[in-house]
């Protein structure tokens, strides 16, 4: 296997005197979608939001592509090209659907037309936010702002892009098309990490697959693999 884009050894996360993520090493190989998946308060949202900056991590080691980031900031991380959709959208309501997206875009440096392309882009991927891209983004339904979260984060030109939850609270018709856009992403190239708790779709779209218990990796496999897994058929699949 080639190295990979980004390596995670050793992880743990304390929240006061409570570890929520204890010694966990994962890796993500360019141009993959890699999950990982476990109950509610297992640590997937926390691993996520340590690998993003935005909680401090107690030890551990984050290299992306072949650099030690385990200490950078937030910004820097993003700039880097790790960007994060967190858990619940975060879309800025009071801000219309196209100024959101262009928000995504704030840390490039490579020139308006460049953006307006992409721009473009994330309309033909999701031809409801051209239709609502003078809109108020908190007038958007749930699958809506979901969809413009992600546009967002596509607008950072990421390498790596995070995915924290994507079908919380949405209707499984939604569901549905956002992991087809996923997939599509994907498809042209973009490295995904996906923390979800729809077991069943993440495993069928990962190729590489983590399942978190009580802070820790406790399985790893490809996708395929672990949805034939008795063990997670039995805790997360009703099997």
């Amino acid at each position: 296997m080639t190295e990979a884009l980004l390596s995670v050894t050793g992880l743990s996360v304390n929240y006061g005197h409570i570890e929520a993520v204890r010694d966990i090493d994962l890796a993500l190989q360019a141009g993959r979608v890699t999950t990982l998946v476990g109950a509610n308060g297992a640590g997937k949202s926390t691993t996520l939001l340590a690998l993003s900056g935005l909680v401090p991590k107690a030890a551990g080691k984050v290299m992306f592509d072949g650099h030690d980031v385990t200490a950078l900031p937030p910004h820097k991380l993003v700039g880097a090209g790790l960007v994060q959709v967190a858990e619940g959208r975060a879309t800025l309501t009071t801000l219309t659907v196209r100024e959101n997206l262009e928000l995504g875009a704030y840390t490039r440096r490579d020139g308006a037309a460049a953006r307006a392309s992409d721009l473009e882009r994330m309309f033909t991927l999701f031809p409801r936010l051209k239709e609502r891209e003078h809109g108020l983004a908190g007038n958007l339904s749930g699958g809506e702002q979901q969809m413009l979260a992600i546009g967002r984060a596509l607008m950072a030109r990421p390498r790596v892009l995070l995915l924290d939850e994507p079908s919380m609270g949405l209707a499984p018709i939604v569901v549905q098309g956002i992991f087809r856009t996923l997939r599509e992403i994907n498809a042209d190239g973009l490295t995904i990490f996906l923390v979800e708790q729809n077991v069943r779709q993440a495993l069928r779209i990962a190729e590489q697959a983590y399942v978190l218990e009580n802070g820790r990796v406790v399985l790893h496999g490809t996708g395929r693999a672990l949805l034939d897994e008795p063990r997670v058929q039995q805790a997360y699949l009703g099997g």
